[in-house]
């Protein structure tokens, strides 16, 4: 292949730009209405109950719809079906813009998420089909951070929109740059032929896998926020486990394609990075939903105060997508993965003695976070798509795109059950820092997972260009 192959050039910049811009609005809704809700309350007449649906909603649509994006893409081609997907999001958010009701916000919300969850997967299976192995590195140094930015980013912006403007803004604000990215992917987006391997759509793995995964969250949902008790709770997760297990056995025993390949959780390197993917988003997602909650509960910060203190991480995150993009091509991804993850529990110790710790140095842990979460994500998706057939692409995009948001609900789940545990024994700063443990506890078992990635490639050979299940045979070149 040609060094000409390998430049980036406008086009496929203008390309990427499209395509996160997607990626982060869909990423962003999943936590910017966190802090509208007193506003919200105040706006419907609610309780705190009924307006955590609003949130809820989003995420069990999400989650219900990020299966179906792998053979919608076969089906349809990744273009049409982002592009689609776009469409439903953007018509999703002026609904809810003008929602009248609680009910009718989760309504709209959910058909958001339906967008949403589709956005992201097919997005970046999209741009690293169009990238090419040798250059889906750089860009995904750059697309791969946003689904861990965005959320980190949410809580941020929410609070500045609702500090100028009244609560529909949350929603407004997603149309004009829908309406960019929509105008823009006309033009750069080009047509991906479809795999043609899309066959007939698995319906019994729909029935079992999307209403699996809703369930299951909403059941960790609500033992999480202690809304309904733990019996409905527990019937809720146990109903969502059988029905996964159910999707198991269909998904491993099934003649035609089924709707996710579980078989490829088995083919090195897609299990080892799908483990600390997940970690990092139960991770990202329990520290989120804790430091927000501590700093206006705890310290008695207010929303746009507690988004300040909070920004640093973002900007970290910004400063960490730069160094990866500038050592994504020289380093092996596992190197740069392990050292995100060293630096995210070096960084992550502070917070187990959060009364101790004062603002300023707060902001600079944070700082720090950030830049190691930025060296998680990208290199492990470029890992993935490095080492994943063409045609496999939206698949593996789905799957991991899928346990982000899993992770990050299972995350939320088991920190918020045992900071509630302790805040019944102890003080506020207490039981938050032994929260913090079970951060660094999930940030452990993904360092692990993160050690058993591919190192440095042999003397001779290009990086990625391995196919996983042929790790001894050359790669023939492909056009991108």
């Amino acid at each position: 292949m040609s060094a000409g192959a390998d430049r980036i050039d406008g086009r496929l910049l203008g390309l990427a730009f499209v395509l996160v811009l997607g990626t982060f609005m869909a990423s962003l809704d999943s936590t910017i209405v966190n802090v509208g809700m007193k506003t919200l309350r105040a706006e419907f007449a609610a309780s705190i109950t009924e307006v955590q649906w609003a949130g809820t909603a989003y995420l069990l649509a999400v989650v219900a719809a990020a299966p179906m994006a792998g053979w919608l893409a076969e089906r349809f081609g990744p273009r049409r079906t982002w592009l689609g997907a776009l469409l439903v999001f953007l018509a999703g958010s002026a609904a809810c813009a003008f929602a009248w009701s609680i009910p009718s916000l989760a309504g709209f919300r959910v058909v958001q998420g339906i967008g949403g969850g589709l956005l992201v997967p097919t997005g970046q299976a999209l741009l690293a089909a169009v990238a090419g192995p040798r250059r889906t590195g750089r860009l995904m140094s750059i697309a791969g951070i946003v689904p861990m930015l965005a959320p980190v980013l949410g809580p941020i912006l929410g609070g500045v929109v609702l500090r100028v403007a009244d609560w529909p803004w949350l929603f407004y604000l997603n149309l004009p740059t829908g309406l960019v990215a929509l105008l823009l992917a006309r033009r750069l987006v080009p047509v991906v032929p479809s795999s043609g391997t899309a066959g007939h759509f698995d319906v019994r793995g729909a029935l079992l896998l999307s209403p699996g995964l809703a369930v299951l969250v909403l059941g960790l949902t609500e033992l999480a926020s202690n809304r309904t008790g733990l019996g409905p709770a527990s019937v809720a997760i146990a109903v969502g486990v059988v029905l996964l297990a159910a999707f198991v056995r269909h998904a491993l025993r099934a003649t035609r394609t089924p709707l996710l390949e579980l078989r490829l959780f088995t083919t090195p390197p897609f299990g080892s990075a799908a483990l600390a993917l997940f970690g990092a988003a139960a991770s990202v997602f329990g520290t989120m939903f804790l430091l927000p909650l501590y700093l206006q509960t705890g310290r008695g910060l207010t929303a746009w105060e507690t988004g300040l203190l909070l920004a640093p991480q973002g900007v970290g995150a910004a400063l960490g997508s730069l160094v990866v993009n500038r050592t994504i091509d020289r380093l092996a991804p596992r190197t740069i993965v392990v050292t995100g993850f060293t630096v995210v529990l070096v960084a992550t110790m502070p917070f187990t003695r959060l009364g101790e710790l004062p603002d300023a140095l707060l902001g600079l842990v944070l700082l720090v976070r950030g830049l190691g979460t930025a060296m998680i994500a990208s290199p492990v998706m470029t890992v993935v798509y490095g080492n994943v057939d063409r045609d496999r692409l939206p698949k593996a995009a789905g799957m991991l795109n899928l346990l982000n948001y899993v992770g990050g609900a299972l995350g939320t789940a088991v920190v918020a059950v045992l900071l509630e545990a302790r805040l019944a024994t102890s003080n506020a700063a207490s039981a938050f820092g032994v929260a913090f443990w079970c951060v660094l506890g999930l940030c452990g078992v993904a360092l692990l997972a993160a050690l058993r990635l591919p190192g440095p490639a042999p003397e001779g050979r290009d990086a990625g260009l391995t196919r996983a299940g042929s790790h001894h045979r050359p790669r023939r070149g492909r056009a991108s």
